[in-house]
C-alpha cells in the first residue's frame, strides 16, 4: 500500500510541478489576430435598419435554404434566431410604448445577428480537423463540410452563438453565413446587402466600412448626410437621410480582437442583444493553455501515471488472492 501511495503522489507533484513550470511563462501566450489588410466584411447601421427583413429572405434564396415556421398557420418563413437554415435574422428591441425608433426609453430598434467573421475567430481555433478555416485575404470564415465530423465544437466555442448545427442532417453538418462567397465569381456580393433597401446593410472591405462608420458617428445627429447603399466602391445607389443618434462606439472595431462585421446602434449594444467582450480574443489564451499542456507530452504523462496507479490498484486485490487460494491448496 505505502508504494502504491508514493507513485500516486510522484505522478500527480511530478506532472503538476511540469506543468506548473510550462504554464507560469504568460510571455509564451501568443497576441490575438488582427483582421487581414484586405478583409471583406459588413456595416449595420441600425438607424437606417426598418426591419423588413428582406435581407432574411435574400440569405435564404442565395443559400438554398428551406423555410422555418414558428407559427401555427406555417404561411411564412418565420424563424425566431439563426440556425442551420437561417444565417442571417433580424431581432427586434422593444421597451415601454415603442413610440421612437432608435431610443432606448420607450422606444424599439432592430439588430442583424450573423457571422461576425472575426479577426481571431474561436470556431477556427476550437475546430480539431480545420473544416473551420479563415481566409488569409479576404478573412471570410468558411466551413467545409466534406471535412466536419460533428463534433460541434464550434458550436460551443463561438461567443456570438452563430455556428448551428443541422441535427436533421444524415451526415452532421453546420450551418453559418459565409457572406455569400459562393456569389462572387458571378459578380455578386453578400445578398442581405444587396436588396437592403435603406443600405442598413453595407457590403465592402472593412478597413472602408470602419471609416465609413466613424465618418457617421462623427457627424451632428439630426444633420443629413449621404448613405451609400449595396456595395463601397460599386455602382452609386446612394441618397441623402437626416443622421442618427448614434453611440460613440464601432461595435466589432476593438471586441474581441475586432470582427470583419461592424455595427452602428443608437441603443446600448447589450440591450441589442450583443454581448459585451473584451478586446482580446479567448483563442489566444486558449490555444496558449493547450499548447502548453500538451508540448512535451505533460498532461498525457499526467494521465497516464494516474491511470497506471487505478490499474494498479485494482489488479492487486486480485493478484494478493489468486496467491493466498494457491497457499491454501498447497497446504
Amino acid at each position: 500500500m505505502a508504494s502504491r501511495r508514493h507513485f500516486l503522489k510522484g505522478a500527480l507533484a511530478g506532472g503538476a510541478a511540469l506543468a506548473g513550470a510550462t504554464l507560469a511563462p504568460e510571455a509564451c501566450a501568443r497576441d490575438t489576430h488582427t483582421r487581414p489588410a484586405e478583409g471583406l466584411g459588413l456595416l449595420y447601421d441600425a438607424t437606417l435598419c426598418i426591419g423588413c427583413k428582406a435581407c432574411v429572405a435574400a440569405c435564404k434564396e442565395a443559400n438554398g435554404n428551406p423555410p422555418e415556421f414558428s407559427t401555427e398557420d406555417q404561411l411564412w418563413d418565420t424563424p425566431l434566431d439563426t440556425s442551420g437554415y437561417t444565417f442571417n435574422i433580424i431581432k427586434m428591441y422593444r421597451n415601454g410604448t415603442m413610440q421612437t425608433k432608435d431610443a432606448e426609453v420607450n422606444g424599439f430598434s432592430f439588430m442583424k445577428t450573423s457571422c461576425m467573421h472575426c479577426a481571431d475567430p474561436s470556431c477556427v481555433s476550437a475546430c480539431p480537423v480545420s473544416a473551420m478555416v479563415k481566409d488569409p485575404i479576404t478573412g471570410i470564415v468558411s466551413y467545409d463540410p466534406a471535412i466536419c465530423v460533428g463534433c460541434r465544437y464550434c458550436v460551443v466555442a463561438c461567443p456570438f452563438g452563430i455556428p448551428k448545427y443541422q441535427y436533421d442532417s444524415p451526415t452532421g453538418k453546420i450551418g453559418k453565413c459565409e457572406l455569400c462567397r459562393h456569389r462572387y465569381a458571378d459578380g455578386h456580393y453578400s445578398a442581405c446587402a444587396e436588396v437592403c433597401p435603406t443600405g442598413a446593410t453595407l457590403y465592402g472591405k472593412t478597413a472602408d466600412l470602419l471609416a465609413e462608420a466613424k465618418r457617421r458617428i462623427a457627424l451632428a445627429p439630426g444633420s443629413r448626410t449621404s448613405y451609400p447603399r449595396g456595395k463601397i466602391g460599386g455602382p452609386d445607389q446612394s441618397y441623402e437621410a437626416p443622421v442618427g443618434n448614434y453611440l460613440q462606439h464601432v461595435y466589432g472595431e476593438h471586441e474581441y480582437g475586432g470582427t470583419q462585421v461592424l455595427k452602428l446602434s443608437a441603443v446600448n449594444f447589450q440591450k441589442v442583444g450583443m454581448p459585451d467582450l473584451p478586446a482580446k480574443s479567448s483563442a489566444a489564451t486558449s490555444e496558449t493553455i493547450q499548447h502548453s499542456l500538451y508540448g512535451g507530452l505533460v498532461l498525457p504523462v499526467v494521465a497516464l501515471g494516474a491511470l497506471s496507479f487505478i490499474a494498479k490498484r485494482n489488479v492487486k486485490p486480485d493478484d494478493d488472492a489468486a496467491a493466498s487460494d494457491h497457499k491454501e491448496e498447497q497446504s
